[in-house]
């Protein structure tokens, strides 16, 4: 072997070695506001550059990014993933072991644990701190657009099949200048997130927006498994928004959305929701059986309407799904909760006993579903002084 080309075949080994070992990931720790340890593993690129923050799926832990991360940081990117507290090798009680309560109590806290992994990476030698990308899958999707909300220094995400609140959509659809990629599969466990993640599509004004949809795969990054070359898609797209045009992105193929989905912005709306009872009325009294929005996106929306102290504006909007979907169990349980909320004890009364009596007649709700709906409807009507039958 010539002695040139075994010097350039011994170079090339040694930079293909370096470049696997940087973008192997470290493990590292930081603090969360509240004093949670926080476990994560940072990604550095071989020399300066953007920074990338991956935010998890609430049934995964940071490890469903690591071939991406790899990936991102073989590309330029300084990347880092993190376990929440709750989940993976970060403080706290395994998230799927906690009640209601203490769940719901943890996700209050998640912004905080966000923002500081956020500082971690922007902390980070070689980061160019005011370019930066989140991607986020299923709840990671609400953690990734709150992120954008607080640092005007992202500046591109990556959204996998998931939600986002009121707030999150209204920055969405005021976010012009934030090239967003959304992805999803068609066989998704979680229906819901197909259709939100869709809708969110829809109203994010952006004309580099991409929609990029699989035929399978499982929910949010589980898609990895299935399509690795997602992973590549996605590399692209930070590589573009972050290194090469940062901010913006290439006008993409506008793909279309279910017409029912373009509704859910109408019952978004103050007073949306009487406006398409209206329109639920006139289409019934031609089709007695058509619809027109999913319930259970909107049975989200109504808890996310609570949540943001609209009482009265998720009782109209649980009232619409009780209209459009009088054979569901879920949706006279759903507007109790609201009734309750409002001080209206007598219509949470009535509903929650609706809920349970739709339970014993309907056997195709799934076990699950029937427990919880069933748990739920009889601590209200305990609650309001009034035992089940």
């Amino acid at each position: 072997m010539p002695r040139r080309f075994l010097f350039l075949l011994l170079c090339s080994t040694a930079l293909t070695s370096i470049a696997i070992a940087q973008s192997a990931g470290r493990t590292v720790d930081f603090t969360s506001a509240d004093g949670t340890k926080l476990k994560g593993t940072y990604y550095a690129a071989a020399k300066a550059g953007p920074g990338v923050l991956l935010l998890h799926q609430c049934n995964k832990d940071r490890n469903i990014w690591n071939g991406l991360a790899a990936q991102l940081a073989g590309a330029g990117l300084n990347v880092l993933t993190f376990d929440l507290r709750n989940f993976g090798d970060s403080q706290g009680e395994p998230f799927a072991k906690l009640t209601p309560q203490k769940a719901q109590a943890a996700a209050q806290k998640w912004p905080a644990d966000v923002d500081a992994a956020f500082q971690y990476l922007v902390s980070q030698s070689g980061v160019k701190r005011d370019v930066i990308g989140v991607g986020g899958a299923s709840c990671g999707v609400n953690n990734s657009v709150q992120a954008a909300r607080r640092h005007p220094e992202v500046k591109s995400l990556v959204l996998l099949a998931g939600n986002t609140d009121l707030k999150g959509r209204e920055f969405l659809r005021n976010s012009k200048n934030q090239p967003i990629l959304f992805g999803y599969a068609d066989d998704d466990e979680f229906p819901a997130s197909i259709r939100t993640i869709q809708w969110l599509y829809s109203l994010a004004p952006n004309a580099g927006n991409r929609l990029v949809r699989y035929p399978n795969g499982g929910h949010g990054a589980e898609i990895f498994a299935v399509h690795p070359e997602f992973e590549g898609v996605i590399k692209d797209w930070f590589v573009t928004t972050l290194i090469k045009t940062p901010g913006k992105a290439p006008a993409a193929t506008h793909v279309s959305v279910a017409k029912d989905l373009e509704i859910l912005n109408t019952i978004d709306e103050p007073g949306g929701a009487d406006k398409v009872s209206r329109m639920l009325k006139e289409v019934r009294a031609k089709d007695p059986k058509a619809t027109l929005f999913p319930e259970d996106v909107v049975n989200i929306m109504g808890y996310e309407h609570m949540q943001a102290g609209d009482t009265k504006g998720a009782v109209e909007i649980f009232k619409l799904n009780v209209e459009a979907y009088p054979n569901s169990a879920n949706v006279y349980d759903s507007v109790s909760d609201a009734y309750l909320a409002d001080g209206q004890r007598d219509l949470a009364r009535e509903n929650a006993k609706r809920a349970l009596e739709m339970l014993a007649k309907d056997t195709s709700v799934p076990e699950a579903t029937r427990n919880g709906i069933k748990a739920s409807s009889e601590q209200k009507l305990k609650q309001l002084g009034e035992s089940p039958q």
